[in-house]
């Protein structure tokens, strides 16, 4: 089966799940809460022509996994609900952090409604992960549901344990790659990782074949990051909808980035003064000239590889895998 045709059946499956879980938001006649909820994630009718749901690729790869791994993936659709909704928790409080005002190109949460109500509403989509999760009551035995448990909650901790060192990375005046690959392996790849091992946990698999799982989730997130470094720099803008300039005008310590000042060279030197519009391509081509494109490719195949390794060596079967062999394809040759 194509990721395409298997997106299409899941998806309204996993936007009902989320949609029945934020009903819970109403206070008494008051529906507030529950409209901005709606708009971060995309399900409500504001905007209805922009792109501003996002990929869905958390809950989508957790119900591959799960029917790869010997389930049923419809049997995992709470889990899969929860994990888009811890996702956009972190979004909506990363973007009150780092005050960023777009997003997928609408504006963000607080900038739409305030500070406080979009906290608020970050910390509501938090607890309600938690209560779709506790749906899996009703199919999985109690030991089933409470590792599900275990498993978002570290999940959750390793998120704000890497944002923690992204917010600290922007005053550190030296972050070197290893330090930057361990702030995104929290970050980035940590949900993704736990979102396959618990795909894995729901079909209710051995531990060898759920850590396999796992490490293909976490390099899969690893690569990913990293390839979203290098478009963010060196991408077309007209297919990833955002400029080569950003990255470099804000003076993000993105992989690229943190290798180009390590060498100590002519990038170091214009990176120290004051960067403007029309010193960005300067800085792209000497960037890459100083061998900053050619590691962070490296690295990012490198990461593909052990993710593609680790998704053989769980032994996954059915139709399925075929979806999620093209899904690697598109997360790690992509344009946008």
């Amino acid at each position: 089966m194509k990721f395409s045709e298997f997106s299409d059946i899941a998806l309204p499956k996993i936007e009902n799940k989320m949609k029945e879980i934020l009903a819970l938001t109403k206070i008494d006649q008051d529906t507030s809460l529950n409209k901005m909820l709606s708009y971060h994630l995309g399900l409500g009718e504001e905007e209805p022509n922009q792109p501003s749901q996002g990929k869905r690729i958390r809950p989508l790869i957790l119900l591959l996994t799960t029917e790869t791994a010997g389930g049923k993936w419809e049997n995992a659709l709470a889990a899969a609900a929860a994990i888009e909704l811890l996702h956009n928790f972190s979004l909506i409080h990363d973007d009150i952090e780092d005050q960023s005002e777009y997003r997928r190109g609408r504006l963000t949460l607080w900038k739409k409604y305030n500070l406080p109500l979009s906290l608020n509403a970050g910390d509501a989509l938090y607890a309600l992960s938690f209560v779709c999760l506790s749906d899996l009551q009703r199919t999985f035995p109690d030991n089933i549901s409470f590792q599900a448990y275990q498993l978002l909650s570290l999940a959750c901790l390793s998120i704000t344990k890497g944002q923690h060192k992204d917010i600290t990375f922007e005053k550190a005046p030296l972050v070197s790659t290893d330090e930057y690959l361990e702030m995104i392996e929290g970050k980035t790849a940590a949900l993704l990782a736990n979102s396959t091992k618990l795909g894995a946990l729901l079909a209710e698999s051995d531990k060898i074949k759920q850590d396999n799982y796992y490490y293909f989730g976490k390099n899969l997130g690893l690569a990913f990051q990293i390839y979203d470094d290098i478009l963010g720099i060196w991408g077309n803008p007209k297919e990833t909808g955002k400029s080569v300039a950003t990255d470099l005008y804000n003076r993000k310590k993105s992989l690229p980035i943190l290798y180009g000042l390590a060498q100590n060279q002519t990038f170091k030197n214009m990176w120290e003064k004051e960067i403007s519009v029309d010193s960005i391509q300067a800085l792209s081509s000497q960037l890459k000239a100083e061998g900053a494109y050619e590691y962070s490719l490296r690295l990012a195949d490198f990461y593909t590889f052990a993710a593609v390794k680790s998704f053989h060596q769980s032994e996954p079967t059915g139709p399925m895998v075929e979806a999620i062999e093209e899904l690697i394809e598109n997360l790690t040759n992509r344009k946008s």
